[in-house]
């Protein structure tokens, strides 16, 4: 006889590797500002969080795709931290966000090593992988984009990872960071970074980023957790 919720624990765990310490440098092309950043040493899962994992989770996927091995996708911001608070309650840790703060206010509990949304610059330092260039390899090796992605999304973990272990970074979905993108223009938008399968070449690269609202949901939008170095 099955144990569900033993299933349930394994179905729902998310692999991850240790991010390295290092420094990125961000650059917004609307206002042509770069700043550097530094980034503590990190654990990050080595794919966008699955249809099957966020199911085990939450009891249900909302994506249009469907599969179990496929990125779950059609999420909002508020839909992946409020998951990542559940994954980590599911594992007995203390969740990473506050979520009762009210509207909008979602605050970090300090010092949890619960999941939680990468931020942006963590994103790209370890979208880069040490590597310099718009990509870590080539494109059609590592992304599924419009040039390849035969107009749709693919499971994940199918394409050439970075150096680091990380599988589709760049290409599939577009990933939630924690970021606010700019408060003083666009309010309360998110960060979106790495490109999804119906986006052309020159948006599927470490430095490109989007914006959205936290409440956004489509087709080409998903996730992966991190969770401070342990």
């Amino acid at each position: 006889m099955t144990d569900r919720s033993t299933t349930s624990r394994a179905a729902a765990a998310v692999p991850t590797v240790i991010v390295p310490s290092g420094r990125v440098q961000l650059h917004d092309r609307r206002t042509q500002e770069r700043w550097d950043v530094d980034v503590a040493p990190f654990r990050l899962g080595t794919t966008a969080v699955t249809q099957e994992q966020y199911a085990a989770v939450t009891g249900h996927p909302p994506s249009v795709a469907t599969g179990d091995g496929l990125p779950v996708e059609s999420v909002s911001w508020e839909d992946a931290v409020a998951f990542c608070n559940a994954l980590s309650e599911q594992e007995g840790v203390t969740p990473a966000y506050d979520l009762a703060a009210g509207p909008g206010g979602v605050v970090p509990v300090p010092g949890s090593l619960g999941y939680r949304l990468p931020t942006e610059a963590e994103w790209e330092h370890a979208c880069r992988a040490g590597t310099v260039g718009p990509r870590y390899g080539d494109i059609d090796e590592i992304a599924w984009y419009e040039g390849n992605s035969g107009d749709r999304i693919h499971p994940v973990g199918t394409r050439v990872p970075n150096p680091w272990g990380l599988h589709d970074m760049l290409g599939n979905v577009w990933e939630w960071c924690w970021d606010l993108y700019d408060p003083d223009v666009y309010g309360s938008y998110r960060v979106l970074r790495g490109g999804g399968w119906s986006d052309p070449h020159w948006s599927v690269r470490a430095g490109v980023r989007r914006r959205s609202h936290p409440t956004y949901r489509i087709d080409d939008v998903g996730f992966r957790v991190a969770t401070s170095k342990d």
